[in-house]
């Protein structure tokens, strides 16, 4: 087990996006979460990664790591894209190399992170998620401003994280392709 969520419900304030919420994640899993705005969809992966506390039930994480990936890029502005990704690797125990390699930032890795298109930030994004050595990826709209090699990089680095044993929450608006993973819809 990576992630055991129990008779969770939650609470923004006093709105309850959801309750009775029961998901469990394995070695290889993945599941994408769907629903309209506003439902809980990013409040469900904040959750998974301790961000927030339920207001009912319990949340159970194995102890080899989260990596969130959401709208905050979470990466030094003023550094150079290859010493922040080298950065949260050391923190984590990752391979920031690694996260270049997955989604081909390995050109930009002395561009400041700055200076970075916005398919580019997601990129490295998803890259500092891939560098983390984390057991289990919370990837908050992963697809958006991402072009089709984007979106083939993103599968492939998905692909391999499971086949590693690794377990994927993701939210999204847009069908990712990630086969064999379960759906879960959020509100709605």
């Amino acid at each position: 087990m990576i992630l055991r969520m129990a008779g969770v419900a939650l609470r923004r304030g006093e709105r309850l996006l959801f309750e009775g919420l029961d998901l469990t994640l394995g070695p290889g899993e993945a599941v994408v979460a769907t629903g309209p705005n506003g439902a809980g969809k990013s409040s469900l992966l904040r959750l998974a990664a301790g961000l927030l506390r339920p207001a009912a039930g319990t949340v159970e994480l194995a102890p080899r790591g989260v990596a969130l990936a959401d709208d905050q890029l979470a990466l030094d502005g003023r550094d150079p894209l290859g010493r922040a990704l080298r950065f949260w690797a050391k923190l984590d125990g990752g391979d920031a190399a690694a996260g270049l390699r997955a989604f081909r930032l390995e050109r930009l890795a002395e561009l400041t992170v700055a200076m970075l298109s916005t398919g580019q930030r997601r990129r490295a994004a998803l890259a500092r998620v891939a560098a983390s050595g984390a057991a289990l990826w919370l990837l908050d709209e992963p697809a958006n401003g991402l072009d089709r090699e984007g979106e083939e990089l993103l599968a492939a680095a998905v692909a391999a994280h499971r086949a590693r044993g690794g377990a994927l929450l993701a939210a999204s608006h847009l069908p990712l392709p990630l086969p064999g993973a379960r759906a879960l819809s959020i509100g709605g």
